[in-house]
């Protein structure tokens, strides 16, 4: 996609939104908003690509290589978790179990944060699981848990690779609580909803380099006064493809909007959640 391509995308997904959100009866109310941050580590190292000899490439992007995507990551992963943590934010980061076969500067630099973020999974190989049988499915999901534990951390959250769902009663056999439903345009959604014994953490809007602080405060609004959970997600490959990108991402969007989130959060008016947490008040 095209800077000029994916900024017009970016103002028109946040205009609907913000149209969608004024708009629509609310499905359900709680005490008071959340704010939900969620991201995809699709790849995590740029050995990863090695290792796969580029099978995988168009599971992960249609333009980008694992390697390449593996490198952006490792680059902007550390300046959007420092900015989270200036701030004192959690954020549910879900992580390809394969990233556990190799060193991975990634999960130290999570495991090492001084916010007590939660760490998910995003498949193991990052196939799609609407493609995948039972027995692929539950064998992705026991190297997940065998990987994981390797850094002492048991997932709990799940985000579905290209945000395919199925298999969620393997999901509940392995203990996960809650999934980050399909997303689109015009059908993602401000509340969470029970289904089975998980809970589906609807995905509120995507953001990239190129969406708007002033709508997404404008959303936020929205779900501070309807007392809604606004789940805000991203890829990190979209935030910038080099560090100097990622640095604008981060003071020009992420900054202002978490800035403004303490200000409400501090008047009493929203909480900031982690998937999991979200999901674990829905069980109060």
């Amino acid at each position: 996609m095209t800077n000029q391509i994916s900024g017009l995308y970016s103002r028109i997904s946040s205009g609907a939104h913000f149209v969608l959100y004024s708009f629509e009866k609310p499905r359900m109310s709680l005490e008071k908003s959340m704010l939900i941050f969620s991201s995809d580590i699709d790849v995590g190292s740029p050995e990863l690509g090695a290792i796969n000899k580029g099978l995988r490439d168009n599971d992960v992007n249609l333009s980008l290589s694992e390697s390449q995507v593996g490198r952006i990551e490792e680059i902007s992963i550390p300046i959007l978790v420092e900015t989270f943590d200036s701030f004192d934010v959690p954020i549910s980061l879900a992580v390809r179990g394969q990233l556990t076969e190799v060193h991975s500067k990634v999960l130290d630099f999570l495991l090492s944060s001084k916010v007590n973020h939660d760490i998910g999974a995003h498949g193991y190989y990052h196939t799609r699981f609407t493609k995948i049988t039972v027995e692929e499915a539950e064998n992705e999901l026991c190297k997940i848990s065998a990987g994981m534990e390797k850094y002492g951390v048991m997932p709990r959250t799940f985000v579905f690779p290209r945000n395919c769902v199925a298999h969620l009663d393997l999901l509940e056999k392995h203990n996960y609580v809650c999934y980050r439903g399909y997303n689109d345009l015009f059908k993602d959604c401000m509340y969470i909803e029970k289904c089975g014994q998980l809970f589906n953490v609807h995905p509120s809007i995507c953001v990239n380099q190129y969406s708007s602080p002033f709508f997404l405060k404008k959303i936020l609004d929205i779900s501070i006064v309807k007392k809604l959970p606004l789940h805000v997600w991203f890829h990190f490959f979209n935030l910038g493809q080099n560090e100097k990108e990622v640095q604008r991402t981060a003071r020009k969007l992420f900054a202002p909007v978490l800035s403004y989130a303490r200000e409400k959060q501090e008047q009493g008016l929203l909480t900031f959640e982690t998937m999991l947490s979200a999901a674990q008040k829905m069980e109060m």
